[in-house]
């Protein structure tokens, strides 16, 4: 039976009656159920801004520094994590970028970040913005592109070692494999010598051979006399022809190409004669990125702004290249050299769009160890939305580019559970990460991921050795792409290594399964089998402290482990959990009911034991009379006792709730939850993230 909606005092307006829906049933009223009150992306910004203020250790402050938004996320929960960019005495800082991690209050609770200290430097430049992009611009032709425009300011460099006063030069233009070229080089404003550089724009490296994706529906639009390739369920995503030429200047700008139309809505022929074959390929990676950031992460398009990303089909002469353009929002493919397919593979498409995700997010600078870490999540992302689309004309897999055949030899482009199978990738990391190429450091991420999700030694998607000879148990791709997505959006900040993606994972691990559960001990074993080393942040602990003594705490792997009535472990987005997807709703039907929850465990004999868990609870009843109860509550042997008693005459959002167990040290009992309802207003008790500590 579906649960009423509980929506307290809410009118609605029909024909200028107000109709008051309190009690009312979701089969009448439809609407969705009222998350709790969480605060405005303006009030969590605002309280950020203060947090910092407040707070200058924690974010590394000097007095000459000023912060502002990057991006604003909330949990359900009204847990807060707002991304700052910094500015110094005026100036950018790059890899000064801070996350605020805070209570659903406001109250500060932690940050990420990879400023080691407070800024003190000069800003005064000796070098002139003149000279510096003369310097970045013999950088760019000696790679034999071709100079579009050329613009400079001066910023401060945290992203690595001591900080500096440098020029940041970015030079636009066209490489010489026709890619659009956002050059940006760093030039010492006070030696004027180059210190490193990166390109904004995001390319697969390497020759295509292209495939079929097979018949497929897409999204299109009706148009005048037929239909347009664009994609009005996704954001208006939509596929152009670029008609072999490359974009003027450097890239596509609004209206340029040529839309594909169509009089009876059926596209391409299954043949390179067809030049919307192509595109279908192209609009079928659009929509399939789009999906599976929508129904797994919640994630709406690439800039979680309901906006569609644009793809170019039949870009330059002879192109064999694919890349993804931030600046212009959009993917550009090209038809490969003579004799070969276009570069349209699926997992390619999920790869370069996810750049965006990563640009809209932690911004992973293309250079160093960031560099290998923002390559590696295109590449974990691609694969997840191969996995996701489970097309039987390219069966999901962790290669990277296997249909392109970019050596001739049907090998990928490259390995995930060996990343070294190709020669220059790295599979554990080492001092000289840092130093590579991002295609090539990636291959720590991607090692990672693998072992994470597949787990070590030989298996139907490869044979994945350790770099310190330890085996891995796999979680998943479900869990370990959730948890890979909430390192990326709440803990990785712009400069991000190894070692902070280690700390910020295990983190993720906690917030969406728990301290002790099995996913965040797979993720330490998944960084240590790829040498990347322990740091502070480990799994086994905690809010109310010690090791977390409870079986799936947070209901993640379903009702495993605990004994509950029938629908009360759900991932119903009717309700909402603290984290994750999954809790447990007791309760909320408006009539006589009882649900219970249970799990049996070992209480410790030493310490001081503690029973905790987060609560909330929705309701329609008013006064001060509870008619609808919780009981928390430990069944000891042929004894049942009542912890503590919840109702309905306090509702609040998620709330943290602890509770003593030291009446049971060395005991064997039963944690227990029992939910009971009147037959009149409905009431819900939604709970999540539990644990039993040692204290």
């Amino acid at each position: 039976m579906k649960r009423p909606l509980l929506v307290g005092s809410l009118a609605l307006a029909a024909g200028g009656l107000l109709i008051s829906l309190a009690g009312i049933p979701a089969s009448a009223a439809e609407d969705p159920r009222p998350s709790p009150p969480k605060a405005s992306t303006s009030e969590a910004l605002r309280d950020a801004k203060q947090a910092a203020a407040d707070h200058p250790r924690a974010v590394r402050a000097s007095s000459f520094d000023t912060f502002s938004s990057q991006a604003v996320r909330i949990d359900k929960d009204g847990t807060r994590h707002v991304h700052l960019d910094r500015t110094y005495r005026g100036l950018p800082v790059l890899g000064g970028d801070v996350v605020v991690h805070s209570a659903p209050d406001g109250n500060l609770r932690e940050t990420s970040l990879t400023l080691k200290s407070p800024l003190s430097l000069s800003t005064d430049a000796k070098v002139s913005a003149k000279k510096a992009e003369r310097t970045a611009e013999r950088r760019f032709k000696a790679k034999r592109g071709t100079t579009h425009t050329t613009s400079s300011k001066l910023v401060v460099d945290a992203l690595s070692g001591k900080p500096r006063l440098v020029w940041q030069v970015v030079v636009d233009g066209i490489a010489p494999d026709q890619s659009p070229s956002h050059l940006n080089t760093l030039v010492d404003a006070e030696t004027g010598k180059t210190v490193r550089s990166w390109n904004d724009f995001h390319t697969a490296d390497g020759t295509g051979h292209g495939f079929q994706v097979g018949d497929v529906t897409v999204g299109t639009t009706a148009v005048s006399g037929g239909y347009q390739l664009k994609d009005g369920a996704r954001g208006n995503g939509e596929t152009r022809d670029a008609q072999n030429l490359t974009a003027p200047g450097d890239i596509p700008p609004a209206g340029w190409g040529k839309a594909f139309t169509d009089t009876d809505n059926v596209w391409g022929n299954g043949e390179l004669t067809d030049r919307a074959t192509t595109a279908v390929d192209a609009h079928y990676g659009i929509q399939q990125t789009w999906d599976y950031f929508k129904s797994v992460h919640g994630r709406n398009g690439i800039k979680n702004d309901g906006v569609g990303a644009r793809s170019f089909v039949h870009y330059g002469q002879n192109y064999d290249n694919a890349g993804w353009d931030d600046t212009s929002f959009s993917m550009i493919y090209g038809d490969g050299a003579p004799g070969q397919k276009p570069f349209t593979q699926l997992d390619v498409a999920g790869h370069e769009m996810s750049h965006g995700v990563t640009s809209a997010t932690a911004d992973l600078v293309y250079e160093g160890e960031s560099g290998g870490l923002n390559e590696s999540t295109s590449d974990i992302f691609g694969t997840l939305v191969e996995f996701d689309a489970d097309n039987p004309e390219d069966a999901p897999d962790y290669l990277i580019g296997e249909k392109i055949d970019i050596r001739g030899d049907g090998t990928p482009l490259r390995w995930m559970d060996d990343p070294k199978k190709d020669g220059v990738s790295q599979s554990c990391w080492t001092s000289n990460t840092k130093n590579l190429d991002p295609h090539f450091s990636s291959g720590v991420g991607n090692h990672f991921f693998y072992l994470l999700a597949a787990g070590s030694g030989s298996s139907s998607w490869g044979n994945s050795p350790t770099c310190n000879g330890s085996s891995v148990t796999g979680i998943g791709n479900a869990d370990a792409g959730k948890i890979w997505y909430r390192t990326l959006t709440t803990y990785l900040t712009s400069g991000s290594t190894y070692a902070e993606a280690r700390t910020g994972s295990i983190k993720a691990a906690i917030d969406l399964y728990g301290a002790s559960s099995t996913q965040c001990a797979a993720v330490e074993k998944a960084w240590s089998g790829v040498a990347v080393a322990a740091t502070a942040t480990t799994c086994g602990t905690t809010t109310p402290g010690g090791s977390n003594l409870l079986k799936n705490p947070g209901f993640e792997s379903g009702a495993t482990n605990w004994s509950a009535s029938s629908g009360v472990i759900t991932n119903s987005a009717d309700g909402a959990p603290f984290a994750g997807s999954y809790y447990a709703w007791l309760n909320g039907y408006g009539s006589a009911h009882t649900d219970t929850l249970s799990q049996s465990v070992a209480v410790p004999s030493s310490g001081s034991p503690k029973l905790g868990f987060h609560l909330a609870i929705d309701t329609a009843e008013t006064g001060s009379t509870a008619y609808d109860t919780l009981k928390a509550q430990v069944v000891s042997g042929s004894t049942t006792t009542t912890l503590a008693t919840y109702s309905n005459t306090t509702p609040s959002g998620y709330t943290q709730r602890t509770l003593d167990l030291s009446a049971y040290k060395g005991k064997t009992v039963t944690i227990k939850f029992t939910g009971t309802e009147d037959g009149s207003k409905a009431t819900s008790f939604l709970i999540d993230d539990t644990a039993v500590t040692t204290g």
